[in-house]
């Protein structure tokens, strides 16, 4: 049995309120240099060769339909559809533990007075998650034991979100652009 007298109480107390006083102290005074966080609003050039739209010889409700079959015809699956915009994804898996998921968004306006010509305004997201992997554990209070920590034979996975990025302009548009224009062809034939 340890024994203390009131003098080396306090000073045991008194030392150990000096520890956390200067650990507080040193939290509070970071000692490498702070950081600025990058501004990538500062990339943003807003040239009109880099776009994220197209300008069609058709209405706007026939430029979301062009796109509407463009979307399903890759194997994207319908989020929302108005007659002049809709939104799409498609998943993709390429390795065992990354998940990707492309997001569509197009919007179609009409240009002019008769409303014959419109702009497709597309921009895509792609989202990058990981599976994360949590093993549960439960608690049991015994009376003369305490308490024991046993743990589950169950894993959970997860799905979290490691990454978000609008596709830059370019040929991934390019390619999607010609794609509707070949489905506003054949709806103009059919019409």
């Amino acid at each position: 049995m340890v024994t203390f007298t009131r003098s080396s109480l306090l000073q045991l107390v008194s030392r150990c309120a000096l520890v956390l006083a200067g650990g507080a102290l040193l939290s509070g005074c970071p000692s490498l240099p702070h950081k600025d966080p990058p501004r990538v609003y500062q990339n943003e050039k807003f040239q009109a060769d880099e776009t994220f739209s197209r300008l069609f010889d058709a209405p706007a409700a026939s430029t979301c339909e062009a796109a509407r079959r463009a979307l399903l015809s890759q194997g994207y699956v319908l989020a929302m559809t108005k007659p002049d915009a809709l939104q799409a994804t498609k998943n993709f898996q390429p390795e065992g533990s990354i998940h990707v998921q492309i997001s569509f968004n197009v919007m179609c306006l009409p240009e002019g007075r008769a409303g014959q010509i419109s702009t497709a305004y597309v921009n895509a997201i792609q989202d990058r998650y990981t599976v994360k992997k949590s093993s549960n554990s439960a608690s049991l209070g015994v009376s003369a034991l305490g308490s024991v920590s046993i743990p589950l034979s169950s894993n959970e996975e997860s799905l979290i979100k490691v990454g978000s990025e609008t596709i830059p302009a370019g040929p991934f548009y390019d390619r999607f652009f010609v794609l509707m224009g070949r489905y506003l062809r054949e709806q103009s034939q059919i019409e």
